[in-house]
């Protein structure tokens, strides 16, 4: 804005000089700081006495005059100016002590008392730049000490001004940083350092230049951090009882540091057999005296000095010793009837060579033991453990710097092996969410010790063992099917049994062993089915590039379908040299299992032929491509269908057909005015634990592409269903059909039943009849004194009183009506209400105390009453109908 007006002035300036009636001079004065300079002035006449007048010096962006001189006065001078300026050569004005806020636009002026007029004020005045040269000096600098934590941001800031301006640069131990590199950048004077690292520490120099000179400012700065370590332990060798010392030196700021030291992550001053014999440094090394076998191991350096995390250094130290024996047992047990070994625990460094064996004070000739060997470690292999493996051994061993002296003697003892009492099924079948318990139980001498564990995973939480060692998993759940191990050991030997436990009620578990042969623009994916948790299961692959699309940050999944009872399918329209993912699922009715490992194929190229050269052809439009990339996506709405749309399209992009199936069946449209606009799709409708299948078709103009690829989902577990009303044409016509022609043969089967329970009773019964007339007759009393008589008597228990041979009774009923009528009786046939002289006898014997001749005698009775019957059945009327009659008795 100031230069902008002294521009605005100068145009004055220059302007009143044209019309020439001012001067049109414009003064600039170079000084240096410090130093003097004149601001000349020559409105003043150069010869005679000068008029009365008054002298003005202005500087612009002064309110008032710096300088103003009237007569023999003294002159009136600004505050900053005081002492600096005075009056030379006429009105020229000197300035001295020269400072860089001094240089600006000054005006000079001169009023002349005694001919004064309107047109000098105009004409009156001449301008005078000063520039004021100085050599850089510093506004701003950083402290000449700096002390920083590591890792931590930094900024110098170097502010520096002169005349000309200055340029500030920066230099690292003498290096000039430039504008800055790798977490160092310098602008306009300051430099930023992103994260401060030890290799950060140094003096940095701040250089302000310009052509009056330069000015530098130092900064030494001091990373505060934890100690870097220089000379780090060395890995070394030492023989038995021989000293050794671990070099460890580091370096930090604030060097206030401690070292400690470990031996496999125990300090060294907490080992009790070390205490004594190892000393830590001023220098940080490990002195150790007397090295002993179980000095060995991994030595750790660790110094530090407060700051952050300390760093560390390791290093191994080897003790070399002759061969020894650790801790040889008093007593050892071997099998009865089993394998057997005897151990000799050994420690040797070098390693062991040999180990030789003595048996009751004598060498040990294996030889002359069939059977017997010694292992690779210099253990003693007994093939079968009997009385001759009885004895007291003692073993020695030896290596290349010899031996420490023989073991102490052990004493073997004959114990019997564990052996199971109860064995758990080969298989075992229940239902997730029971409780299966599986038996195991086993002797031995000393007892057994009955343990179970999960072949390949373990399940500890949820496997029980009760007080009869038998497994219990309760809950049973999906991750309890497969192996499980019961094994019985004790201290002579361990022998162990498996069971297979089959968990039903589940998803699928997950396949095993994926294969993937590549071939040309597809790929051959094989599995081996896991257990399918007790239904049917079906298998689906999923696949996609293994580059991710530029397009999408998400992998695009493609599912294929396997037919059902296949563990192989072709993947075909892959493209060839890239690298793609393979991944197996597995799905029931319950649900889906999980994914398989994901195993990477490159699909294989076709071979190259040269192309024939084809005619060009005549205005073909493009082919309509079918729709790219559909995944069907689970959300809590329900099934969210999701594509590209077609790379090819001739015209403009009318719609989208979808279709879907559930299964193998028939592909059903689902929706055909889908907007060519849209690119995702809510499917509602579906149903529940149901497998569906999806595609689409593109529409464009009167082309109609190829379906787009299969998107399979499956709706098991879904929360939340859309109304099935929404999409009616969701529901295929054949399971319409289905559940329709379901119902009716319902109602059908429901009323064959009916109709064949009444037949079949009506039958029944009229076999029951015919049985009845097959067999004799019930016996009926129509009088009622010689049915009281029967009754009382004490066959009566053998008598059952019902009412299923009716028409005896009807007979009984209508004979007295046959009897009151005037026809005439024949005299051979007695009346069926009379007895005769035989029968009466025959009722009389009745009361015989004997039951034997009681029962002749009723026997009798009842023939004399069949008689009867049968000679009135012939005198009774066709058309009579049958009376049901309460009294009736059946012979049991």
């Amino acid at each position: 804005m100031v230069w902008c007006l002294s521009l605005a002035i100068l145009s004055l300036i220059f302007s009143q000089g044209a019309d020439g009636r001012g001067k049109s001079e414009v003064v600039s004065v170079v000084g240096r700081a410090g130093e003097s300079a004149v601001l000349g002035c020559d409105l003043l006449p150069s010869a005679g006495r000068p008029p009365l007048h008054v002298i003005e010096w202005l500087r612009f962006g002064f309110l008032l005059p710096i300088f103003i001189q009237f007569g023999l006065y003294s002159p009136r001078v600004d505050p900053d100016y005081v002492g600096r300026v005075r009056l030379q050569k006429g009105a020229s004005l000197q300035i001295e002590g020269l400072r860089a806020e001094d240089q600006g636009w000054y005006e000079c002026r001169v009023l002349f008392l005694d001919q004064h007029s309107p047109e000098d004020d105009s004409a009156n005045g001449s301008w005078v730049h000063l520039t004021v040269n100085s050599p850089p000096q510093f506004l701003e600098t950083p402290p000449q000490v700096l002390e920083v934590q590591e890792l931590e941001a930094l900024t110098l800031r170097c502010v520096a001004r002169g005349s000309p301006q200055p340029h500030v640069t920066w230099k690292l131990r003498g290096q000039d940083l430039g504008q800055g590199q790798g977490q160092m950048q310098v602008q306009n004077g300051t430099l930023w350092i992103q994260q401060v690292e030890r290799s950060s520490s140094g003096i940095y120099t701040c250089q302000a230049s310009s052509t009056e000179g330069s000015a530098t400012h130092a900064t030494q700065l001091l990373v505060l951090g934890p100690p870097v370590i220089m000379v780090p332990p060395k890995n070394s060798t030492v023989n038995a009882s021989q000293d050794i010392s671990l070099a460890c030196r580091a370096e930090a700021y604030p060097a206030n540091l401690t070292y400690r030291w470990f031996q496999d992550s125990i300090n060294v001053f907490h080992i009790s057999r070390l205490q004594s014999r190892v000393q830590i440094l001023v220098d940080g090394s490990l002195w150790l005296q007397s090295a002993q076998p179980d000095d060995a191991g991994r030595y750790t350096c660790v110094p530090s000095n407060g700051l952050l995390h300390p760093p560390s250094a390791s290093a191994y130290l080897t003790v070399l010793y002759p061969a020894q024996v650790t801790a040889m047992p008093p007593e050892t047990p071997l099998p009865i009837g089993m394998r057997g070994v005897i151990r000799c625990p050994v420690r040797a460094n070098p390693p062991l060579i040999f180990v030789s064996w003595t048996k009751d004070g004598k060498a040990l000739q294996l030889d002359k033991f069939p059977g017997w060997s010694q292992g690779p470690e210099g253990s003693l292999v007994i093939a079968l453990g009997n009385e001759d493996a009885l004895g007291e051994y003692s073993c020695t061993p030896y290596n290349s710097l010899g031996t420490a002296g023989p073991s102490p003697v052990t004493r073997v003892l004959l114990k019997a092996p564990p052996a199971f009492l109860e064995r758990p099924k080969e298989e075992y079948f229940q239902e997730v969410g029971r409780e299966l318990l599986i038996p195991c139980s086993a002797r031995g001498d000393p007892p057994p010790i009955v343990s179970w564990a999960k072949v390949g995973h373990g399940l500890q939480s949820q496997a029980q063992v009760d007080s009869n060692s038998s497994l219990i998993l309760r809950p049973l759940t999906k991750e309890a099917h497969g192996r499980w191990e019961c094994t019985a050991s004790n201290a002579v030997a361990q022998v162990a049994t498996s069971t297979n436990v089959y968990v039903l009620g589940t998803s699928p578990h997950v396949v095993t062993n994926v294969s993937v042969v590549p071939l040309p623009k597809s790929a051959n994916v094989s599995w081996e089915p896991g257990f399918d948790g007790g239904y049917l299961q079906r298998f689906s692959i999923w696949y996609t590039p293994l580059a991710k699309r530029p397009d999408r940050a998400h992998h695009d999944w493609v599912s294929l379908a396997v037919p059902m009872g296949a563990a192989h399918l072709l993947v075909p329209g892959l493209q060839p040299h890239t690298q793609y993912q393979f991944s197996v699922l597995a799905q029931n009715k319950l649900g889906s299992g999980p994914f398989s490992k994901i195993v990477l194929s490159v699909p294989e190229g076709l071979p190259t032929t040269p192309a024939v050269p084809r005619l060009p052809l005549t205005e073909m439009p493009p082919p309509l491509s079918s729709p790219r990339g559909l995944v069907a996506v689970r959300t809590p709405r329900g099934v969210l269908l999701h594509w590209d749309p077609p790379e090819l399209v001739p015209k403009k992009l009318d719609g989208y057909i979808l279709e879907g199936r559930q299964g193998s069946q028939t592909w059903e449209v689902l929706d055909q005015a889908v907007a060519g606009t849209e690119m995702q799709l809510l499917v509602p409708g579906l149903i529940k634990d149901v497998l569906y299948e999806f595609r689409l078709v593109a529409l464009a103009g009167g082309y109609v592409s190829d379906p787009s690829n299969i998107a399979n989902i499956s709706t098991s577990g879904l929360e939340v269903y859309p109304s099935r009303t929404q999409l009616p044409g969701l529901l295929p016509q054949p399971v319409l059909a289905g559940v329709l022609g379901g119902l009716c043969f319902l109602g059908v089967a429901v009323l064959v039943s009916i109709l064949a329970a009444c037949v079949t009773n009506q039958r029944r019964a009229a076999r029951r009849r015919r049985k009845r007339l097959r067999q004799d007759p019930p016996l009926i009393f129509s009088p009622p004194q010689l049915s009281a008589l029967l009754r009382n008597t004490s066959v009566d228990e053998n008598y059952e009183w019902d009412s299923e041979f009716p028409g005896d009774m009807e007979l009984l009923e209508s004979l007295p009506l046959d009897l009151a009528g005037p026809r005439p009786r024949p005299e051979v046939e007695p009346e069926l209400g009379e007895m005769t002289p035989e029968e009466c006898c025959l009722l009389n014997t009745a009361h015989a105390p004997d039951p034997e001749a009681r029962c002749a005698a009723l026997r009798e009775e009842f023939l004399a009453f069949r008689r009867r019957r049968d000679a009135t059945r012939a005198q009774l009327p066709a058309c009579r109908q049958p009376v049901p009659h309460p009294e009736q008795a059946t012979l049991l």
